[in-house]
């Protein structure tokens, strides 16, 4: 039997685009997910280009920083809801959004110190 990879399940679009202003923090964040078995397929570092990624790369799953420079996470996460796992991250914690998490079409939420490539698949199943 082959070995899978740690977050191989065909649930889960493997398939992931990382969307935050800071390039260090999209570089952890590449690390970490590749690390637990996913592909990262692109980066964007604010909505517009978060927008014009997702439509290019169409990724399964895409993790948007709260605090984006040119549109707010939240407003960026219901665009782009419906063909994607919209996963939100902040290096705040998730009591800080409680209200706006639930009102909103994202899977979840996982604080920037939390994240792994297991957290953000668990997050990203379907339900």
């Amino acid at each position: 039997m082959p070995r899978r990879a740690p977050c191989d399940d065909a649930a889960v679009s493997a398939r992931v685009l990382i969307v935050d202003d800071h390039a260090d923090f999209r570089a952890l964040a590449r690390t970490l997910l590749e690390a637990g078995g996913l592909e990262v397929v692109g980066e964007a570092h604010d909505g517009a280009s978060a927008l014009e990624a997702a439509r290019r790369l169409k990724p399964g799953v895409i993790l948007i920083d709260v605090g984006l420079p040119d549109l707010d996470g939240f407003e960026l996460c219901e665009r782009l809801a419906g063909d994607a796992a919209v996963v939100m991250t902040s290096s705040r914690g998730a009591s800080t959004y409680r209200g706006r998490l639930a009102a909103s079409s994202a899977r979840g939420f996982i604080a920037k110190a939390e994240l792994t490539g297991h957290a953000l698949a668990a997050l990203a199943a379907p339900e």
